[in-house]
């Protein structure tokens, strides 16, 4: 009976995606279920949540336990096979509007702010002291679980798992399930997706469908460049900014159109906001999700739990196939964010990568990829030099390793000076307090 544990419980939605999963995988259905989370009464929706679906879905097979608080982690944790990680450190309040309100005053703008820019920095220099900890609790009381890492800054979290910890770690991402076919049918191109053949590679967020071909071998990206060239050229759509990808760089990328427009110099200009409306870029989007999710979760839960009638139906999340084959030894293939060491070439050695990924019962094997196209590679490495540079900074609790990762954001780069950067990120490092009070 495998034990899965799951970090974040309070997210109560993607817990109820994941572990729903698992309960409807024949070989998970008996697993014992250790929910952990800080928040009381999050912790308590989803329990109530997740038992629903368990009654419902899986005749009552799941043991569903629940751990509440950092003392009670090590036991949430121990004997566990598997570690699926949801955690948000610090929050929407106050922590995001910190990231979002503060950059603001220096003219920096974003739209996610979770994954690249000063926005996921800060997040991640909040977030790798408490993975440092999981790292510690899990190396004692679980040696041989697989943590399986969902949250955002997922390159400079899962890197620094890879890195500086003993931890069997991938990073997972729901973009790349999506990628090709979003964009096929996105360009009324839907009936080739049957039996379509692709290879996705890069860095999380910003991997590169690097070939795409149909059931009978022929490749699509000629059709695709003209499609994409002329719907640019119409009415605004939300994905303009990946569609520029594909004019001037040649290739699609996985993740949205919202947050690649800030993982780059190009799209969002203090004092352009003719760019910002010609390719239809949503500032402060995650913001507005954030306060439109708590402000309506009440609502939302209830509709979940619909009285306690819910079900579920096995959903696309990687975690559920990917315990399901190392239980099984039956193989998937995934693409999961992994340490490169060799595997794309023309990136670092210690950069972490996304690539296909060959999953069976002695663990995850990342597939050699080779060279990446020269522009991709190099924009790639763009976003590469922050992440990695982040991960100084948090391992080494330098402030000076901070502003250099800054420097090296290419959106916060190509906004400010040195001198504003470093001001930003004092006045930053100061109002998340607590978070950020081992940085010297």
């Amino acid at each position: 009976m495998p034990k899965i544990t799951f970090m974040g419980a309070g997210s109560t939605v993607f817990a109820r995606n994941v572990l729903g999963d698992c309960m409807c995988t024949p070989v998970l259905r008996d697993s014992e279920i250790a929910l952990y989370d800080i928040d009381p009464k999050r912790l308590e929706e989803s329990e109530i949540i997740l038992s629903a679906i368990n009654k419902n879905t899986n005749e009552g097979r799941a043991i569903i336990k629940t751990y509440l608080g950092v003392e009670n982690r090590r036991e949430a944790l121990r004997g566990a096979d598997f570690v699926v990680n949801a955690i948000q450190v610090g929050l929407y309040d106050p922590c995001t509007i910190i990231d979002f309100e503060v950059p603001k005053k220096y003219g920096l703008r974003q739209t996610i702010g979770d994954t690249m820019g000063i926005g996921g920095i800060m997040r991640a220099l909040r977030t790798i002291p408490v993975l440092r900890d999981f790292a510690e609790d899990m190396e004692a009381v679980c040696p041989n679980a697989w943590f399986l890492n969902y949250t955002n800054p997922m390159a400079m979290l899962s890197g620094y798992m890879q890195r500086y910890t003993k931890v069997k770690t991938v990073g997972l991402c729901h973009s790349v399930q999506v990628c090709s076919e979003g964009l096929l049918k996105n360009l009324g191109m839907e009936d080739l997706l049957e039996g379509r053949r692709e290879t996705i590679a890069g860095i999380n967020h910003m991997a590169w469908l690097l070939e795409l071909y149909d059931k009978d071998g022929n490749d699509l990206y000629p059709e695709i460049k003209k499609r994409a060239a002329e719907k640019n050229l119409g009415e605004k759509h939300h994905d303009m900014v990946r569609y520029e990808y594909i004019r001037h760089l040649g290739y699609y990328c996985t993740e949205s159109s919202e947050h690649n427009a800030e993982y780059n110099p190009w799209f969002i200009k203090s004092g352009r906001p003719e760019l910002i409306e010609k390719f239809n870029i949503p500032l402060d989007e995650y913001p507005r999700r954030c306060i439109s999710q708590i402000d309506g979760w009440e609502k939302e839960k209830n509709n979940i739990l619909d009285n306690g009638q819910i079900t579920h139906e096995r959903s696309r999340e990687y975690a559920s196939y990917i315990m399901e084959s190392i239980v099984t030894g039956i193989p998937y293939k995934i693409g999961g964010n992994v340490l490169n060491q060799g595997l794309i070439s023309n990136l670092p050695e210690d950069a972490c990568v996304e690539v296909p990924c060959l999953v069976d019962n002695m663990g995850v094997h990342p597939c050699r990829i080779g060279r990446l196209p020269v522009q991709l590679a190099a924009l790639n490495m763009t976003n590469i030099n922050a992440q990695l540079m982040t991960i100084e900074a948090a391992v080494t609790k330098r402030k000076e390793a901070i502003y250099q990762a800054a420097f090296l954001d290419p959106h916060t780069a190509a906004e400010l000076t040195m001198d504003e950067i470093v001001a930003m990120c004092d006045e930053m490092i100061q109002a998340h307090g607590e978070y950020m009070k081992d940085y010297h």
